[in-house]
């Protein structure tokens, strides 16, 4: 017999569907540090990329911050890369590579995981499985099946990821 209390339960999955050169996901990452905060290991924030068109570098971000995941640094060069989504915007993809940098990240490996695409099929795959979805906009939030879209507007998610989060936690 087993003593479940002693078991580690799951963590409930928070897909966190962002297109890094979006200014509302900027936005929306007060809200994941404030759930990171309030439910610690008991949630895991997983992002996933929906590059929207309106977005130059959008796409190429994507790949940045998989090669990021990589080497141990995603959300860090993910959050950082959003911070900068104007001079993104503007100077293009050389941000990529600066973030990076700053960030300690192995910048020769970074430039050559951009150049050869070896994460082109994990953003074409995220980008695919949300159209599948049907994410129009970003930030989207997919908790335990239910879409969440904050493509319009943010307000009440936050509050609406913690009653599914509560829920699933009570279980």
């Amino acid at each position: 017999m087993s003593d479940s209390t002693t078991a580690p339960a799951s963590p409930v999955v928070v897909e966190a569907w962002f297109d890094l050169q979006c200014p509302d996901c900027f936005q929306a990452l007060d809200d994941v540090r404030a759930l990171r905060e309030k439910y610690g290991d008991r949630l895991d924030v997983q992002l996933r990329h929906f590059p929207l068109a309106k977005h130059k570098h959008a796409y190429a971000a994507a790949q940045a911050a998989e090669e990021a995941f990589e080497q141990g640094k995603g959300w860090p060069y993910a959050e950082a890369l959003l911070a900068r989504t104007a001079e993104l915007g503007e100077r293009g993809e050389p941000v990529l590579m600066e973030v990076a940098t700053e960030l300690g990240l192995d910048a020769e490996e970074f430039d050559t995981a951009l150049i050869d695409g070896r994460h082109l099929l994990t953003v074409d795959a995220d980008e695919a499985e949300g159209k599948a979805i049907k994410i129009t906009g970003t930030p989207t939030y997919v908790v335990d099946g239910e879409r969440l879209d904050g493509g319009q507007s943010q307000d009440g998610l936050r509050e609406r990821i913690e009653e599914i989060t509560d829920r699933l936690l009570k279980g």
